[in-house]
């Protein structure tokens, strides 16, 4: 009966929040605005927000120790799982350009991007435990590097893709120094503030970036100097292979190459974690002054996860910059910093499968959804389910706040919260979440 009671309540404040903002909706019409009232639509709010709540209250019944037994039993079999989900998942990405959809290749790109962001964010906040809140810095000057070297120089996409992330990395060292002493909430308020000076910088400094009117015309890349012309000229793809030049050709080649940073960046991920350097960022994660006990260099460790975080952030930005081939500071707001942030989050820190599972579901699970919806309508010609996809991005942020509150709840580690131990004498076995959130991995 008190769970009961619980969840009514609940739903009520649900009715008071939502009421507004989901049952009512703005239409104009010959006599100006008018509200619409949809009681379904805030009937079905309120009827999950209860539902949910009854379910977030049997699963806090449990005793610590069958939660800590739940969590390392399904730690286990995540990490079981893992051994055929990512294979998989390798296979069907490299697939997907056969399918012919520019749709869908569009999609994977953007994700693979928020991927490469999040295995990037991964270092500095899942390996090495360093809060940072102004990752987009690092993606705007990966890209406006690229844009300026480009534009100015008339350099090609591989020379400055490097370029822009020694540049990134510079930045992410330089971002280091001051925050050397910082923890916690202090060091993500001064990452924070980074980022948006980076932001209000190349808004203002009209000279250079062109300010709010952004930087156009950037090069596209070529694959081995053969560009993806539209005329089939000397010198283009379809030119060169004799075939008929299309969009779709130079989307699907952006579409391999942003799957070749993404692996590269989580191969060196990987080796890294495995090397001393590696082993240091997890030290430093868990407890600080047991580091320094130990002889570890905290200054050059966090220096060096701020440094390979941010290369790789320049690295997505450089890519980012040639695929739009416009860029402006628009692009580049703290929204983005947070949804990388949310990513890492909710895939597991430390974790490069429940990062990319993470970010495969916020990017593309909403694109997914009104797809099936909107399927679902054609199929039953209910207008309803086309009306609820066409909504569900006006409901984007919403809807990552409510997944974020769930997974905190039920997972408050992430999606894939245990870890294998870097180094095992014997026979690996998977760490539980509370383990290592308790500085005893």
């Amino acid at each position: 009966m008190s769970a009961l009671r619980d969840a009514v309540l609940s739903a009520i404040v649900a009715l008071g929040l939502f009421g507004p903002l989901v049952g009512l909706l703005t239409t104009s019409g010959e006599r100006g605005l008018s509200l619409t009232a949809r009681p379904i639509a805030i009937a079905v709010v309120v009827g999950l927000v209860f539902v949910g709540r009854l379910l977030t209250l049997s699963w806090r019944g449990r005793t610590r120790r069958e939660t800590s037994e739940a969590n390392r039993a399904l730690a286990e079999r995540v990490s079981h799982a893992g051994k055929y989900i990512a294979p998989v998942l390798l296979v069907a990405a490299i697939a997907l350009p056969f399918t012919g959809s520019r749709y869908y290749i569009d999609l994977a790109t953007l994700v693979l991007t928020y991927i490469m962001l999040g295995w990037g964010l991964n270092i500095v906040v899942g390996l090495a435990g360093l809060l940072d809140l102004g990752y987009v810095a690092f993606y705007a000057v990966g890209a406006y590097s690229y844009a300026l070297l480009a534009t100015t120089f008339g350099l090609g996409f591989w020379v400055c893709l490097p370029l822009a992330g020694i540049l990134a990395a510079l930045w992410g060292v330089l971002l280091g120094f001051p925050v050397l002493r910082l923890r916690g909430d202090y060091l993500a308020i001064v990452t924070l503030a980074f980022g948006e000076i980076i932001r209000i910088v190349l808004t203002n400094w009209v000279s250079l970036t062109n300010g709010p009117n952004g930087i156009s015309g950037i090069p596209r890349p070529t694959l081995f100097g053969l560009a993806f012309s539209m005329d089939g000229g000397p010198g283009s793809f379809g030119g060169f292979f004799g075939i008929e030049p299309a969009v779709i050709q130079r989307i699907i080649f952006l579409y391999y190459v942003i799957l070749g940073l993404a692996l590269l960046t989580n191969w060196v991920s990987l080796r890294l974690r495995r090397l001393p350097l590696g082993r240091a960022w997890e030290a430093l994660r868990e407890d600080e002054v047991a580091c320094r006990s130990l002889g570890i260099n905290v200054r050059n460790t966090k220096l060096t996860a701020f440094g390979i975080g941010a290369l790789f952030g320049g690295f997505a930005g450089a890519f980012f910059a040639t695929r739009q081939a416009f860029i402006s500071p628009e692009s580049f707001t703290f929204i983005e910093s947070a949804t990388v942030l949310a990513i890492v989050v909710l895939g597991g820190l430390g974790s490069q499968l429940g990062v990319a599972l993470a970010a495969m579901v916020m990017v593309g699970g909403l694109e997914a959804l009104r797809d099936f919806l909107s399927f679902l309508g054609d199929q039953m010609h209910s207008p309803l389910f086309a009306g609820i996809a066409g909504e569900l991005p006006l409901y984007r942020m919403l809807i990552f706040g409510l997944a974020l509150v769930v997974m905190m709840v039920l997972r408050p580690r992430g999606l894939i919260s245990g870890r294998k131990p870097s180094v095992a004498l014997t026979k690996v076995k998977e760490i539980p979440a509370e383990l290592v959130a308790e500085s005893r991995g």
